[in-house]
């Protein structure tokens, strides 16, 4: 049964063989591509593209604007230039690609800007005759210098099918690629047009209730020419509808409801938004200021001592007018709020107002602008005579040496400035064992530093923040081997050279070669020189293989053949975890770290050597910010440094680190960051030929597969710890 197995499979092999071979020598007989040029000739440039054999009709051939290219099909063609990337330094050309597929081989001209070309077959060469079009601007196509695309990316080429009876380009206006709409992730409709060139301008403008687009200069494929009903994308839009009329392009977009629009073009791509307009009610009454009782007045040349009489009547408020005021007025409103209406009497007639409780002065600015430097004056000089107090203030969760400053040079003003919160003659001492504040100053500036320590002095939130480093480890590896040797002893007469065998066969069985040697009874050993095949399975883990050995001994022709096979497997896993915590203020650094200090040679300036030492450490580096809505923003720098492998130069440092900027729900848990690292290999170590034959191939093999695995990924929890604001 096995004799007729392995026939079979040598048969197969065989015929497999056969078949590769002839199919091999058919391909070297088919037609290829040799080889690719380019020359220049006036203002037209030609690509010859040269062949093993003359063919027999012209390729099938599309091109496009953007990206500027050519490419041309050749059915059942095969290529000798391998599938890459052919640069080529000319005006027009830029580089050509050779993609081959199954059924067929393409051949893409990448060009500089767009032009005409012309195909003709001239003996073993199909040239392409180019033609710059005018007015084309330059295609967005890889530079000279772009790296050569990757052979999926070849491939992908290839396999892409062609356009259907395509001409050359044309030389008319440049179509419009594509059109598109999309929902935007706010309920935006978003309006794709893909322009043939940067230099294509559009006019976008409101006209009703509908949105007009214009286009110059393009034309518009018979594909594009319809209307889009995207009602279904529940987003403004409902329909778009774009056609073609002489040398413009028209696109109406019509929405539905309040809807606002907003467009930009970048590079060849224009996008028009079209988003829904709420109104928020905060923000509608932060824009009208006036929240009055509405009143309808209508007076023709009345005083305006009077309209105010009427207004304070109105709103019940005590309305004291300066001599100053004179004047009349027309006035006629209908359900206007009468702060408004006060509003605007006053910018009419060069009035000003200030309120204290529920009396109103009303005077002429420049009257009231005189009598508020004059307080101010008053107020100045009374300070410069008034007599000087001295309090203390005690602070509970502020440093006095802290405030200080503040209080002198508030803002940042100089001594005596604007900026200053004390006075000229006002003065401060921090007293730091006590943690007070002694101000001495007038009476009013003491008033004001009691309202500014009162806001200072409050009890700051902490955020405790854990960190969660895990790391997770896997590893498979699987080593077989074997071992085949024998001895003749037939030159070893009468037992002599410590080989006594007594009977006619014998087999034996041990863990190797000795064990099953000194089973049998005999005497003698083998050594390494005794193997023809010594490729025994390797050790892993710190463990040697298992091994089983079996020895057949044959008295009679005085000879030994032993088989010794061995193999081992190992599976391990590990996991570490890292749980830095750490408690910080709100907007205040915190550090921790744990680790170890490397030390390393360094060289000085003067030729000597010193020790330096390196930090290999667990840190977590965190700033975190509390948001009004009591969310927290960390600002995060984790790293996990271990010492690595042992150099000529010093240790090595493994690191790991990770540094970013998230924002996290009070105690909840974020994964900021991960790396996963996958390593794979398998090593087959035969002898030529015997390791390939069936059944018995493995006698002559090792075999080793190793797998290793390794994950790290980095959580973090945020908690407050303290909720009071403002408390003392």
């Amino acid at each position: 049964m096995t004799i007729k197995r392995s026939i079979t499979r040598a048969a197969t092999v065989a015929l497999w063989l056969g078949a590769w071979l002839i199919g091999a020598t058919q391909a070297i007989a088919e037609n290829s591509v040799t080889a690719i040029t380019a020359q220049r000739s006036g203002n037209s440039e030609q690509v010859r593209i040269e062949f093993a054999q003359e063919l027999t009709a012209l390729p099938k051939a599309f091109a496009t604007r953007n990206p500027a290219r050519i490419a041309l099909d050749f059915p059942g063609l095969g290529s000798a230039l391998g599938m890459g990337r052919i640069a080529i330094t000319q005006a027009l050309v830029d580089s050509a690609i050779v993609a081959q597929s199954d059924e067929r081989s393409r051949v893409v001209i990448n060009l500089r800007q767009a032009a005409n070309y012309r195909l003709d077959i001239v003996g073993k060469s199909l040239i392409v005759a180019l033609e710059p079009i005018a007015g084309a601007g330059p295609a967005q196509i890889p530079a000279a210098s772009t790296p050569a695309p990757s052979a999926a990316a070849i491939s992908a080429l290839a396999a892409a099918p062609i356009e259907q009876g395509a001409t050359p380009a044309p030389s008319g206006p440049a179509p419009i690629s594509d059109i598109q709409f999309r929902r935007g992730s706010d309920g935006a409709g978003r309006v794709v047009v893909s322009l043939p060139g940067k230099q294509v301008s559009a006019d976008v403008r409101q006209v009703g209730s509908n949105l007009i687009v214009d286009f110059s200069n393009v034309s518009l494929p018979e594909r594009l020419r319809k209307k889009l009903d995207v009602t279904d994308f529940a987003t403004p839009v409902q329909t778009i509808t774009t056609n073609q009329n002489a040398g413009r392009v028209r696109m109406q977009i019509t929405p539905l409801g309040a809807w606002e629009h907003t467009a930009y073009q970048t590079d060849t791509e224009l996008v028009l938004e079209v988003r829904q307009v709420t109104q928020d009610p905060k923000k509608v009454a932060q824009k009208d200021a006036f929240t009055g009782e509405k009143l309808s007045l209508n007076f023709q040349s009345i005083d305006v001592r009077q309209v105010l009489q009427v207004i304070a009547d109105f709103t019940n408020f005590n309305v004291v007018t300066s001599d100053s005021v004179s004047g009349t007025v027309t006035l006629r409103v209908q359900n206007v709020p009468w702060d408004q209406v006060l509003d605007i009497i006053m910018r009419s007639k060069g009035l000003a107002m200030r309120k204290n409780g529920n009396v109103l002065w009303v005077a002429p600015k420049e009257e009231i602008a005189a009598k508020e430097k004059l307080e101010f004056e008053s107020q100045m000089t009374n300070e410069k005579i008034e007599p000087l107090r001295t309090q203390s203030f005690q602070l509970n969760y502020a440093k006095a040496s802290d405030v200080a400053p503040q209080l002198m040079a508030g803002g940042g003003g100089a001594e005596g400035g604007a900026g200053r919160i004390l006075s000229a003659r006002g003065s401060v001492i921090a007293e730091p064992r006590t943690n007070q504040l002694f101000v001495t100053d007038v009476a009013a500036k003491l008033d004001q530093v009691a309202q500014l320590i009162a806001k200072v002095d409050v009890s700051v939130r902490q955020v405790l923040i854990e960190a969660r480093i895990v790391e997770a480890t896997s590893d498979f590896a699987r080593n077989l081997g074997a071992k085949l040797g024998g001895m003749d002893r037939r030159a070893i007469q009468g037992g002599d050279g410590g080989y006594q065998l007594a009977g006619e066969n014998r087999v034996a069985f041990g863990t190797n070669y000795a064990n099953a040697l000194g089973s049998s009874g005999a005497t003698t050993t083998m050594d390494a020189s005794s193997n023809f095949v010594n490729l025994p399975a390797g050790g892993a883990g710190g463990f040697g293989a298992a091994s089983f050995a079996v020895t057949l001994f044959s008295a009679a022709s005085n000879r030994v053949l032993a088989l010794e096979l061995s193999a081992l497997e190992s599976d391990g896993r590990g996991k570490i975890v890292s749980s830095p915590r750490v408690i910080a203020y709100d907007k205040t650094k915190a550090v921790i770290e744990q680790g170890t200090e490397v030390p390393y040679q360094m060289a000085t300036s003067s030729g000597a050597t010193a020790v330096s030492f390196r930090k290999a450490v667990l840190k977590l580096d965190v700033v975190p910010q509390i948001t009004p809505d009591g969310n927290i923003s960390l600002e995060l720098d984790v790293s996990k440094d271990s010492v690595g492998t042992i150099t000529a130069s010093g240790p090595s440092i493994n690191t790991k680190h990770i540094k970013t900027q998230v924002l996290v729900d009070n105690g909840g848990t974020v994964v900021i960051g991960g790396i996963y690292t996958e390593e794979q290999q398998e090593t087959d170590t035969k002898v030529p030929f015997f390791g390939d034959l069936p059944g018995v191939g493995f006698l002559f093999q090792n075999k080793t597969k190793k797998t290793a695995k390794s994950e790290t990924l980095v959580f973090i929890t945020p908690k407050l710890i303290n909720d009071l604001v403002g408390t003392r």
